[in-house]
């Protein structure tokens, strides 16, 4: 992919999380309870890397805060970074009105601003390495990732069961209902449709959202490449990780396949 298309691919990606910033909670049924159960794990799963913390974290695909909140209100001291500046700036603002320090900026995880050495371990949570489309730009961003380590530290993968989705090819999920406690009220479905190589998707994000007696409609698009665990294995390895271990929602609790890595000698 040339310069151009890439940069272009990112503006994209870009636009759809800013878009969607605004909205992003909406799909929780509560979102503080999603805050706390995500950290809950993600905080047990970094124990048994580190031992017990609290620990310099950066998650490097922080959205609009749902991980690095809650870890951070574990006691974490956690920066966060988002390619979109619309997300990164709502999660300061969230951590804020919940007493909870966060900082985060607006960074490609590419190239993230960090010394390196900086974290004692890196989180990429919620399906966000999968927005990259080359193998190119999938072992850049995990070499990155890799460098914000001390030593052999810790990172923290969730990624969507991609195995089985490109067996099956869906072309929709379902749609989900949510009724927040402030009293909002939405209807999100996605809609899929896959590229003729059978491993990259484009999806739109629809979301109906009642406003008083009234309901608008929200598109975002956006495009995944849906990576098996043998090929995210296999681009861990190359950018350096040590001990890839995969772990199911059933063993862990979090709502999706979990890989933990290690970033190895140097």
């Amino acid at each position: 992919m040339s310069a151009s298309r890439k940069q272009g691919a990112s503006s994209a990606v870009r636009r759809f999380y800013d878009e969607l910033a605004t909205d992003y909670h909406r799909i929780f049924r509560d979102w503080d309870v999603s805050m706390a159960h995500q950290a809950e794990v993600l905080d047990r799963l970094l124990t048994d890397r580190l031992g017990p913390g609290p620990h310099r974290l950066l998650d490097c695909a922080c959205g609009i805060g749902t991980q690095a909140i809650g870890l951070a209100r574990l006691g974490h001291t956690v920066v966060g970074s988002d390619l979109s500046p619309a997300a990164a700036a709502r999660a300061v603002r969230e951590a804020a009105l919940r007493d909870t320090h966060l900082s985060a900026v607006a960074a490609d995880m590419r190239a993230l601003p960090f010394a390196p050495g900086t974290f004692d371990a890196v989180v990429c949570a919620d399906n966000a390495l999968p927005h990259l489309l080359t193998p190119d730009d999938v072992r850049a961003a995990l070499t990155a990732m890799r460098a914000m380590l001390v030593g052999s530290g810790p990172l923290v993968l969730t990624v969507r069961d991609y195995d089985e989705l490109r067996r099956d090819r869906p072309a929709t999920t379902p749609p989900q209902h949510r009724v927040t406690p402030d009293g909002g009220e939405s209807v999100t479905v996605q809609l899929w449709h896959w590229h003729d190589d059978g491993e990259r998707y484009d999806l739109r994000h629809l979301q109906m959202i009642r406003e008083g007696s009234d309901w608008r409609v929200q598109e975002r698009r956006t495009t995944y490449w849906a990576l098996t665990r043998a090929q995210l294995t296999g681009f861990l390895t190359d950018a350096g990780f040590t001990e890839v271990t995969w772990q199911t929602p059933e063993s862990t609790g979090f709502f999706q396949p979990v890989v933990t890595a290690s970033a190895g000698s140097r």
